[in-house]
């Protein structure tokens, strides 16, 4: 059994050994072919000039892209306008022109012309004079879109630029100064239920705007009844009224009654010292008890203080 068994399956016949060992001998030699490569093929060097001239000419392009206007000494920088161009084609023609002294400021374009400069070239010119371009030194030129290199050395040497007039200014005026001079008062009485407003400017500390207030107040009162009702007045500062209260006086002190028998909510409300609140409270106690027989009778409604009745009392009536 054994025997058979290793006959099956290890015996070979001529042809099989021989393909075998063939290729057992091609896998040895595609597993040294590696390492023989080196040895049969011979490799170029790798040329470093080429590598080190492409990395000078990277950096060389690097450092130009840094140019920034205007930190520029010589007029090469521009490379002819504001802004370096490596797409404008160079003019091989021989420049051709006449060559004198000028401002670039003031030329005209035929005298541009009869330096040889190109018509596309003089109207570039012609617009950044006109839009209030300046050229205030000859490596300014250099500026001019379109203007080569080459033109732009040939031009500098004759450039010559007017210095601008010294600024004009306003002749001075002499102001002649006026001491202040504090307002003089007058010590006459005011009566302020009569007084207008330029007799309260005559006050210390009155101006216009006050006196305006004091007056509007005791309209919409329908007078005062008291001097004291005066520091009541709206932004009048306390300070100013304990100076001029000693020159207010009262000769008469009448002042327009209101009927609350007979008045509206409107006309009530429109007092300063009733307001809404109060006038409705007026017309709805005189609804609901009839007419009032006095105007003390105002007393009897809830919301009507001391403080408010003695306030409001010499403005009402009954008729």
């Amino acid at each position: 059994m054994k025997t058979s068994f290793w006959n099956d399956y290890f015996s070979f016949t001529r042809k099989e050994r021989t393909g075998i060992i063939i290729l057992l001998l091609l896998i040895l030699f595609f597993s040294f072919l590696p390492f023989l490569f080196p040895f049969l093929v011979k490799q170029k060097k790798p040329d470093n000039q080429e590598f080190e001239k492409a990395i000078a000419t990277l950096k060389y392009k690097t450092k130009d892209s840094t140019f920034s206007y205007p930190s520029y000494k010589k007029a090469e920088h521009y490379k002819g306008s504001y802004y370096p161009s490596s797409s404008r084609k160079k003019d091989d023609r021989s420049l051709k022109g006449e060559l004198f002294y000028f401002d670039p400021n003031t030329l005209p374009p035929e005298g541009w012309r009869k330096l040889g400069i190109r018509d596309r070239t003089i109207s570039t010119i012609q617009h950044y004079v006109s839009k209030g371009g300046k050229f205030r030194r000859p490596e300014d030129i250099g500026k001019i879109w379109g203007l080569h290199d080459d033109e732009v050395q040939r031009l500098i040497p004759f450039v010559s630029i007017k210095a601008d007039p010294p600024p004009v200014y306003a002749e001075k005026k002499n102001y002649i100064s006026t001491p202040y001079v504090n307002p003089k008062y007058s010590n006459k009485p005011v009566d302020i239920n009569t007084a207008d407003t330029i007799t309260f400017t005559e006050l210390p500390g009155i101006g216009n705007r006050l006196a305006s207030r004091i007056v509007k107040f005791r309209d919409k009162l329908g007078g005062f009844f008291s001097i004291e009702q005066v520091a009541e007045t709206y932004a009048l500062p306390d300070s100013t009224y304990q100076k001029i209260k000693g020159r207010l006086v009262l000769n008469n002190p009448s002042v327009k009654h209101i009927n609350i028998n007979t008045a509206t909510v409107d006309e009530l409300k429109a007092h300063p010292y009733i307001r809404y609140g109060l006038a409705n409270a007026i017309i709805q106690y005189r609804t609901r008890h009839g007419p009032f027989s006095a105007a003390g009778e105002i007393r009897k409604i809830m919301m009507v203080t001391d403080e408010v009745y003695n306030k409001v009392i010499p403005y009402l009536a009954v008729e």
